[in-house]
């Protein structure tokens, strides 16, 4: 069995009916360089079993970590990003269960982190170009731009799209290390990923952190129907937001 130079991280909290089992088998076979940790956040329904049966389906590349109780999609996230860098590979990442992002867009994502080394963190981000397949509701679209302009104020990072579930980061010790801690946040810890690593020392000699931040443009992104997302959580996420801008500006006039 090759080595994983890549462990994917896919959350999963009451999946069962929306997990493609297939797509994610077919995805893996020509690819013994990835491989998938799946973290079930203490699902109530099958999603374990349908877990259980890509892990024996697939034992090299398909792993299942098992929460005993709901935590959050970014404590899943955390604690599965944690597990995946054990095993020493030279990226981790993490992916949205209903494959919104079609896993094969995560070629690219890899394509572009062996041409710039320099790059840590590579953000999917849903830009709706021409050629690009983009297909979400006009109500969240718009939602997601307002939300996008304040998490850019705050971190003040020109980002287009924090929120999108499909990342890759350079497994190295110093990213690693952002997930080290809780997040503050259930829903935009994407968010606080950007602040903490804003945060880290810039290197001896080396660019500002934000150089070795990417931008992906994704070829194509559906909307699934079951988002467990709700209104009051867009609200508190704002809040949350708001948190993280007071948090920058105090660093700033600490210094």
């Amino acid at each position: 069995m090759t080595e994983p130079r890549l462990v994917l991280v896919v959350p999963c909290y009451i999946e069962a009916s929306r997990l493609v089992s297939a797509a994610f088998l077919d995805f893996l076979r020509p690819r013994p360089w990835v491989a998938l940790l799946f973290v079930d956040d203490g699902s109530r329904d099958g999603t374990v079993d349908v877990l259980s049966a890509l892990e024996a389906s697939c034992p090299g590349q398909v792993r299942v970590l098992r929460l005993s109780a709901h935590s959050g999609k970014a404590e899943a996230v955390r604690l599965g990003i944690l597990e995946a860098a054990r095993s020493r590979p030279e990226y981790v990442g993490f992916w949205d269960a209903d494959l919104a992002t079609p896993l094969e867009a995560l070629d690219d994502f890899l394509a572009l982190a062996r041409k710039r080394p320099d790059l840590d963190l590579v953000l999917g981000s849903r830009v709706n170009l021409m050629g690009r397949d983009i297909r979400r509701s006009s109500a969240r679209h718009y939602v997601s731009r307002v939300f996008a302009t304040a998490a850019s104020l705050a971190l003040d990072l020109p980002v287009y799209d924090t929120q999108c579930g499909a990342k890759v980061f350079r497994a190295t010790d110093e990213v690693v290390g952002l997930f080290a801690e809780r997040f503050r946040s259930a829903w935009i810890f994407d968010v606080e990923i950007l602040e903490r690593y804003l945060a880290l020392k810039v290197r001896d000699g080396g660019p500002p952190r934000r150089a070795a931040i990417y931008e992906l443009a994704l070829p194509a992104w559906h909307e699934v129907p079951g988002s467990k997302l709700r209104v009051w959580d867009f609200l508190r996420s704002f809040v949350e937001v708001f948190g993280i801008w007071r948090r920058r500006r105090s660093r700033t006039v600490a210094r």
